[in-house]
């Protein structure tokens, strides 16, 4: 079990919700973005709960209806659809209404459909008695509209305490929030790299020391008036990289096009 956050903390970090092979504890939550069958299809089978934010579900209903010539929609059904249902298409409602989906319509108007679908997670799981948490796993939410970037990163920056295990992941990125304390990375170098970064978002600043990248940090203040560090470099050699920083930062990693499992 991951070590509690703080200054002196040592948090090691495997991202097992990419490999379908392997039980996991993790919870899908599909945004209205694109993405890949091959992508779908390893967090998809990672994980034990899965859920569509309101639009989220055109886009499963839409990648998996002809895929490869063939419907596949059966074999990805949701647990829940949930949001205020401003986005979701009149067929694909009815599609997985019949198919026996728990569809939810929330009009809060001070909660994004993303948010609907944590409270919904948090609700199922006080339900199922685990004392455990599921990782969270959004797919999408790094493209697209500005304001929803933003969002996505400002809500993962604000679940750092609550659910540190949140992950953004879309065919191009992983993401994830480091907060305070030192940091284990495993680092798969045929799913990751090679470019990585480190982004003090959320925060004035940060001191960090890295290592296992090509231009390591050294006690280096980051902050977005001074240092960022993008365009970084995974080293192949090193199976993981350690970040220690004073501050919650953004860890984000290239993913590689990915092979079907």
């Amino acid at each position: 079990m991951a070590a509690t956050a703080g200054p002196y903390s040592l948090t090691p970090w495997e991202l097992s919700f990419f490999d379908p092979r392997r039980e996991h504890r993790n919870a899908l939550i599909i945004l209205n973005q694109p993405f890949s069958y091959p992508l779908l299809d390893r967090v998809w089978h990672a994980s034990r709960w899965h859920a569509c934010a309101d639009g989220g579900a055109n886009r499963l209903h839409d990648l998996l209806k002809s895929h490869d010539g063939k419907d596949k929609r059966h074999l990805y059904t949701p647990d829940l659809i949930k949001g205020d249902l401003d986005s979701i298409r009149d067929d694909v409602r009815a599609y997985y209404a019949s198919q026996g989906v728990r569809i939810v319509r929330d009009e809060d108007e001070d909660a994004t459909d993303l948010m609907k679908c944590i409270v919904a997670l948090v609700e199922d799981e006080k339900a199922e008695r685990h004392v455990e948490q599921n990782a969270i796993v959004i797919l999408g939410g790094l493209a697209g509209r500005l304001d929803q970037t933003v969002h996505t990163l400002s809500l993962v920056h604000k679940l750092r305490r609550s659910r540190k295990h949140t992950f953004v992941v879309t065919d191009e990125n992983v993401a994830w929030v480091l907060d305070s304390g030192e940091h284990r990375i495993n680092i798969d170098h045929t799913l990751f790299g090679p470019t990585c970064g480190l982004l003090p978002l959320g925060t004035d600043s940060t001191i960090l020391t890295t290592k296992g990248l090509r231009w390591n940090l050294t006690e280096r203040l980051s902050s977005f008036d001074g240092l960022v560090s993008t365009s970084n470099h995974l080293i192949p050699e090193e199976p993981v990289v350690t970040v220690k920083t004073t501050k919650p930062i953004w860890w984000t990693m290239e993913l590689r096009p990915l092979a079907p499992v």
